[in-house]
């Protein structure tokens, strides 16, 4: 487990309000796994591209997958990448506009992109993928053949290297700031799921998966 106060790495230190730091693996892995997708940074023709896609964590690993013909694929495996996640979880309003803020819990984790060469291993990283998604989900599906799961790249990223921050609580106003009479404190915000929208060429009496609320 890493010391909840020291960064792993001189680059996974928080540098901007570092008192929101954590560092210890239950923080990291609690906000990997809620979160349904990430933002993978890395370089492309030598220039910075961001591109946005589904994650799991298992273990020690976080997980990415995609065709082996993805410019994201091709151009993370085996080199350096750094991956970044975010949960919103409330606007804060302050009496001034200039300490207006978010609550949230992000990772920031940097590794080297390995490929999962093991089919049973692949196979099983995508039971996770689907699952994580609606669980249960896999038992419901059809599942890959041998073709599609040759056909699909599966990289590990070690979490070794990373570092969460974490915003909480009311605004924090000025002192002359606090006889105003403008609204305050903190709107909540969370993801929820709404009504499932049957695909045209459903079946009828076909109910839909039980969707986390």
């Amino acid at each position: 487990m890493t010391d909840p106060q020291r960064p792993p790495s001189e680059r996974a230190r928080v540098r901007r309000e570092p008192e929101r730091a954590r560092y210890d693996r239950a923080t990291i892995d609690a906000i990997l796994d809620e979160a349904l997708y990430c933002h993978v940074g890395f370089v492309h023709d030598g220039k910075p591209v961001v591109i946005p896609t589904i994650h799991v964590r298992v273990g020690d690993d976080l997980l990415l997958h995609g065709s082996p013909a993805s410019r994201m694929i091709r151009s993370i495996t085996g080199h350096p990448v750094s991956v970044a996640v975010t949960l919103l979880d409330g606007l804060v309003l302050a009496r001034s506009v200039f300490n207006h803020s978010m609550n949230y819990r992000s990772v920031v984790l940097f590794g080297t992109a390995e490929v999962v060469e093991e089919p049973a291993l692949k196979l099983e990283a995508m039971r996770r993928f689907t699952d994580a998604l609606v669980p249960g989900r896999w038992g419901e599906a059809r599942v890959p053949t041998d073709l599609e799961v040759r056909s699909t790249t599966m990289l590990r990223i070690p979490i070794a290297e990373a570092s969460a921050k974490v915003r909480t609580g009311p605004p924090e106003d000025e002192e002359e700031d606090l006889g105003r009479d403008t609204w305050a404190g903190v709107i909540p915000l969370r993801l929820t799921a709404g009504e499932p929208i049957p695909a045209p060429d459903l079946r009828p009496g076909i109910p839909p998966p039980g969707v986390p609320s």
